[in-house]
């Protein structure tokens, strides 16, 4: 399996499914093809018999914050809380050193932003990413097959590009337990950077 691909088509498919997804989908098909099978196939053949607008109202029904069932990675770690955006401009550091740029409007913590990121931008770095927030991947994916969506199978074929970690098992059912973290009243914002657990970041490779 190679994994770079298989993250790069996971991203893909972890976008809005609008007309410009139903454009590059046969190409996502055919690296696809390419490869060993993995869950992304049934995924791919699900949005071409599901179509454009059903699809379209499935993405919004699955990811829901509400739900526990956020693409946006640091949701999980941090909640609507000012921490989030101490871990927000971490990622963006690491996305920086290593000369990688977003796309005007993208959050850095997008699960989709993240695994192109390894796919093809700095492959170590995003490698240590993705292990960082394994939890929350690990929680997304739970919640996907808990409710049945077919979006599970893309969470499956990202899991398996990952070490298994019984580590981040317990503490995806810490934090599903839990639930996302809320502010905490009369924190000083200002007060000093916050662990983030994540990677630091090193010199640019593009």
């Amino acid at each position: 399996m190679n994994e770079a691909v298989v993250r790069q088509a996971a991203a893909m498919l972890l976008c809005y499914p609008d007309q410009a997804f139903y454009e590059r989908l046969p190409l996502i098909e055919s690296a696809l093809a390419e490869q060993e099978p993995t869950p992304l196939d049934a995924f791919c053949k699900h949005a071409r018999e599901t179509g454009e607008l059903d699809l379209g109202a499935e993405y919004v029904r699955t990811f829901d914050l509400k739900r526990r069932r956020a693409l946006h990675l640091t949701y999980y770690t941090d909640g609507d809380t000012r921490r989030r955006g101490h871990a927000l401009a971490r990622i963006k550091e690491i996305y920086a050193a290593c000369g990688w740029r977003l796309d005007p409007g993208e959050l850095p913590d997008h699960l989709a932003v993240v695994l192109e990121f390894a796919a093809r931008g700095d492959a170590v770095q995003g490698m240590r990413l993705l292990a960082a927030f394994q939890p929350a991947v690990e929680l997304l994916r739970a919640a996907l097959h808990d409710c049945g969506s077919a979006y599970a199978a893309v969470l499956d074929a990202v899991a398996a590009t990952l070490p298994p970690s019984d580590e981040a098992r317990r503490e995806a059912a810490r934090m599903a337990a839990a639930g996302p973290p809320v502010e905490d009243v009369g924190l000083d914002p200002f007060g000093g950077k916050v662990a983030l657990g994540m990677p630091m970041a090193m010199g640019a490779k593009r």
